[in-house]
């Protein structure tokens, strides 16, 4: 078992200065977290103040036009997270008198809302001893037991592990040593890390396989943007931020003027999304 002491001193001293660590409201909390999947950290660092000046909470997001989330979402990928948001917000408007609630079943509920970002949203912001497994985390549980785990096992582990009263400084702690030392592949760094005197994987001296490689949690990595789905559907989403764009212009917009069937395809993706209407042959954002 990890010891908590070394792990909470060592982040008393190396604690990444983050914006959202320095708020409690569920809201700004619930936005960031939503940002930061599948986001660099220094992107959404730069956006959040900005999102937040402009729809400060639920109230405010949910009566706005899903066209302006989307508009200010711009540039964060993976748009659908901010239609999820617009509906999450809708959800609390009508739900939850407008606030971020702190049950788990009930953020659960929400739209876009998952295992990893409810739990943070109930420690984050309301301070709770949840525990928190992201990619980062998920690493460190698997090297620490020296071996590859379930979901159900890998989120029993870190329950395990929080210290009661200190679940808010615990699980930072543990996001921080898995994103600065407990890096994936040949990149670990074990002689600073505050884990190491617990960890399987390090006392046997980091032989291969990687526990981690596998395990519940531990991200694989992203696909290739170039060339994608993804990057069609983006390059699709910014244009209409400038107004509506013709059936007929869409492959041109997405950057297959040679490939209509594959248009067609992910056009349908984009619309079942929410983040396209089609309305007599023109394209849009949602109202």
């Amino acid at each position: 078992m990890v010891e908590a002491g070394p792990v909470l001193e060592w982040f008393e001293a190396n604690a990444r200065d983050l914006p959202w660590r320095r708020t409690r409201d569920p809201w700004a909390i619930l936005v960031s977290e939503l940002m930061l999947q599948q986001t660099q950290v220094s992107r959404v660092v730069d956006r959040l103040p900005r999102f937040l000046r402009r729809f400060p909470g639920p109230p405010v997001c949910a009566g706005a036009p899903l066209a302006a989330v989307i508009d200010e979402w711009s540039g964060l990928g993976y748009n659908r997270r901010a239609v999820s948001l617009h509906r999450a917000a809708a959800c609390m408007v009508a739900e939850h008198d407008g606030r971020v609630p702190d049950g788990l079943a009930q953020l659960l509920a929400l739209p876009g809302v998952g295992p990893y970002t409810a739990r943070a949203v109930r420690v984050f912001a309301f301070g709770l001893d949840d525990a928190v497994v992201d990619t980062n985390v998920a690493r460190i549980l698997a090297r620490t037991q020296g071996r590859s785990l379930k979901p159900a096992e890998a989120q029993r582990a870190a329950d395990a592990m929080v210290p009661a009263g200190s679940g808010w400084h615990w699980n930072q702690a543990l996001l921080d040593v898995g994103a600065t030392l407990c890096r994936p592949g040949t990149e670990p760094d074990c002689g600073r890390c505050p884990c190491r005197t617990a960890c399987q994987w390090a006392l046997a001296g980091c032989p291969k396989p990687d526990p981690a490689v596998g395990s519940a949690g531990v991200s694989g990595g992203q696909s290739t943007f170039v060339g994608s789905d993804r990057q069609g559907r983006g390059r699709l989403v910014r244009t209409l931020r400038g107004g509506p764009v013709a059936v007929s212009d869409a492959s041109a917009a997405m950057g297959w003027s040679d490939d209509p069937r594959r248009t067609e395809r992910v056009l349908a993706t984009l619309i079942a999304d929410g983040l396209v209407a089609l309305e007599d042959g023109v394209l849009a954002l949602p109202a």
